[in-house]
């Protein structure tokens, strides 16, 4: 097999517990209930998004077009090349990685979580400290728009020079700004304000404004208008039918990522592969319904309403939050759906461990393991200062200690009557993320149809904008 192309796997014998956990007879028995959501994922949530007839838990919004997403987009590259939306894409990226050295994304929740963690997952640890030459002559990127915080963004317009004339690409910086409708509140914010700071940086140059700002947005709304108000060169479209949080697959997490210099195509190519192994994979092999069985039982059988996504790596901390969101807004409907929570490990043993070892049980920890590193493993090397009585572990190496602490983690939570379940991430690189979203994604999709919830939508956020801009004295348009 090549290497760098293997599925995830999902082990979940950590969660077979005789006091604590399910059987394996128990998921077992749930395989005609998840064959059925299935069913509705691949047939009918196709049918109603090609205009069908709805059935009582697929009322509008209907967001289920990221299923076929990735193989539209990979295929419209093979046929048109530059002249498709991902070619365009490509271009766009290639544009701005020559014309400026910083490009601020801007967005909220779905519109910026996928491309932060692709760039934390992918890209250098201290991607945009090194020097240019050393990030592939690729932009540095920094993420604004997702908060209302004020000293963050005055932190930022320091970064940016604060309105001073940029005339040459190691000076200049762009906006992406990336927002469905252009008016959610935070995101809005920051690009007016912004967008002033460049159109300073320009010296009010309308035509040099215009390329350095690339809207993500929908066909119509407040951003498209604004957009072609500034007449900007490039503009993207959020796909119809494609929701914010189910959008790391669309321009929205395309264009930031291939900014960065990471290789999109690749990406797609492992989403794809997920939605064939879902499509065609029996129960029993399934890894995305076999991942929701286990979490499903565990909740309705054992009160694990606490879902801990439990990253080995440093770099996987916002794939997590990421996924904190999928879940969250996917799900917590009706007094319903699990609560998602990302710990970092070996980091967060030394703050959570307490009571995700001898605490409620709650919880099922599933564990995101890393198979292979990027870099060569790491020595802890042997010393004739050996205070810290290291010497006896000289040989060993941070893989080795990670290893063991995975390892112990779940023998100990095992002896403790802890459900666990493995997700084994081949490697940290673009095609295996992009099983991982999917993976998760339909996972979330299909959980939604187990317990009668639409996953789409989210009237629980809408409420807080509503009431957000009704203390501001704002009109809810």
């Amino acid at each position: 097999m090549d290497q760098t192309r293997e599925p995830i796997r999902y082990d979940p014998t950590g969660a077979f517990l005789d006091a604590t956990g399910i059987s394996r007879q128990q998921l077992d028995d749930l395989t005609p209930a998840l064959a059925a959501a299935w069913q509705e994922v691949t047939v009918t949530d196709v049918d109603l998004l090609n205009g069908g007839t709805p059935i009582p838990v697929a009322k509008d919004p209907l967001d289920a077009a990221f299923y076929q997403l990735p193989e539209r987009l990979r295929q419209d590259y093979d046929a048109r090349g530059t002249a498709s939306e991902l070619g365009k894409i490509l271009a766009a990226a290639d544009r701005l990685a020559r014309a400026v050295d910083r490009v601020v994304v801007l967005g909220i929740g779905g519109s910026y979580m996928g491309a932060r963690a692709l760039m934390d997952a992918c890209c250098h640890p201290y991607y945009n400290e090194l020097p240019r030459d050393l990030r592939g002559k690729r932009p540095r990127v920094y993420f604004e728009g997702n908060n209302v915080d004020n000293d963050a963004a005055n932190g930022l317009r320091d970064l940016l020079g604060a309105g001073a004339r940029a005339d040459t690409p190691d000076d200049q910086w762009a906006i992406v700004v990336i927002s469905k409708s252009g008016g959610t509140i935070e995101t809005a914010v920051a690009f007016r304000q912004l967008l002033t700071l460049l159109r300073e940086a320009v010296d009010g140059d309308s035509k040099r404004l215009g390329r350095l700002i690339v809207p993500v947005t929908g066909n119509e709304g407040k951003l498209r208008d604004l957009a072609a108000a500034l007449d900007c060169l490039d503009q993207f479209s959020v796909p119809h039918g494609v929701g914010g949080r189910f959008s790391v697959l669309s321009p929205v997490g395309l264009l930031p990522a291939a900014i960065l210099g990471l290789n999109v195509v690749k990406l797609l190519d492992g989403a794809m592969a997920m939605n064939e192994h879902f499509r065609s994979a029996p129960v029993a092999d399934n890894v995305v319904l076999q991942y929701v069985g286990v979490s499903h039982l565990l909740e309705t059988q054992r009160g694990a309403t606490i879902r801990v996504l439990s990253a080995w790596s440093k770099a996987l901390e916002s794939v997590g939050l990421w996924y904190d969101q999928l879940l969250a807004e996917s799900l917590g409907k009706q007094n319903k759906g699990a609560t998602p929570i990302t710990a970092v490990n070996t980091r967060d043993l030394h703050s959570r461990a307490q009571q995700h070892q001898e605490g409620r049980f709650d919880k099922l920890h599933t564990n995101l393991i890393v198979d292979q590193w990027r870099t060569p493993p790491l020595e802890i090397g042997s010393s004739p200062l050996n205070q810290d009585d290291l010497n006896q572990i000289a040989g060993k190496t941070l893989p080795d200690l990670m290893d063991a602490a995975i390892e112990g983690t779940n023998q100990a939570y095992r002896e403790g009557g802890r459900p666990t379940a493995n997700l084994h991430l081949p490697a940290v690189d673009e095609y295996h993320l992009g099983q991982f979203f999917q993976m998760m994604m339909l996972a979330t999709v299909v959980e939604g149809r187990l317990i009668g919830v639409n996953p789409y939508g989210q009237p629980g956020v809408q409420l807080y904008k509503h009431k957000m801009k009704e203390k501001l004295g704002m009109r809810d348009s």
